[in-house]
């Protein structure tokens, strides 16, 4: 699912940019933190594949935290970002090392210790590789709400919750499966989103174009009871929310656009929702 969309316009990357402070140990990774941590909610950021370093990340972080979160920004790359400067490890190559589902499982401590801590109610967004990450968190009950930003590594089978059988060796389960007939199974059993989930696209994207958001609106109508929207943006391309190019008046002002309407998700599914 990697595209030159996937890799376009890096960041400089900089490990002292943000207000906020990087701690060496929260949930067993490192991470950048913004807001006070007596707050009782908490936004989870889950980069691309460029990282935590990434200076608009923090920008954004340090947007939310205005709003009485705290806010956590994860090195889920364990300092290997993906750079472009490295031909003998192409995006094919590096994703191997830093698979979605690993992020997703390392996520996973990192919430256990924020509740830990006391705080009562979390919501995480993604961005490209982190909306693959943020998406099977949905699922799992994890987290109160959740943000997609120009997802990647996201089909419709994942968001109507069926099962990949592409390694099932077992003939008498694949026989089983047979016999149920896809096209019987009733959406509302499979294991589908599980908190409110706002998916914001791009008009311009290869990766996950319009078409296939619309897809997923359907598939959330047919498999969760939870509110759901999707958003497409117009005249942008995938990655805009956070490598936008700051000379691009258009884009600057459509990621400005997206940060507000994450940020308004996140007050009315977790600080309205959850917090007396």
């Amino acid at each position: 699912m990697a595209s030159p969309q996937c890799c376009a316009n890096p960041p400089t990357l900089s490990p002292a940019c943000g207000d906020g402070i990087v701690v060496d140990d929260l949930g067993g990774v490192r991470a950048y933190t913004a807001g006070s941590p007596n707050s009782k909610i908490a936004v989870l950021l889950i980069s691309d594949v460029y990282g935590f370093e990434a200076p608009n990340l923090r920008k954004i972080a340090d947007k939310i935290a205005t709003s009485g979160f705290f806010v956590v920004v994860p090195d889920l790359l364990y300092d290997d970002p993906y750079s472009a400067d490295n031909p003998e490890r192409p995006i094919s190559i590096w994703i191997q090392s830093h698979s979605p589902d690993k992020g997703c499982q390392d996520a996973k401590p990192i919430i256990a210790a924020l509740k830990n801590k006391g705080i009562s109610a979390v919501g995480a967004a993604g961005f490209c590789w982190g909306g693959k990450v943020v998406f099977e968190l949905a699922k799992s009950s994890e987290i109160e709400a959740a943000v997609l930003c120009h997802p990647s590594f996201v089909n419709v089978d994942d968001v109507k919750g069926i099962p990949s059988f592409k390694n099932w060796s077992n003939s008498c389960f694949l026989n089983m499966f047979l016999l149920l007939r896809v096209e019987t199974i009733c959406f509302h059993h499979l294991p589908g989103v599980k908190c409110p989930i706002s998916i914001l696209g791009a008009e311009n994207d290869h990766i996950s174009p319009p078409e296939l958001l619309k897809q997923f609106e359907r598939a959330l109508s047919l498999t969760s009871e939870e509110r759901h929207i999707v958003k497409i943006f117009p005249g942008v391309a995938h990655g805009w929310t956070v490598r936008h190019k700051a000379d691009d008046a258009a884009a600057v002002k459509r990621a400005q656009e997206a940060h507000q309407d994450m940020l308004n998700w996140f007050i009315q599914h977790v600080k309205k929702e959850h917090v007396n």
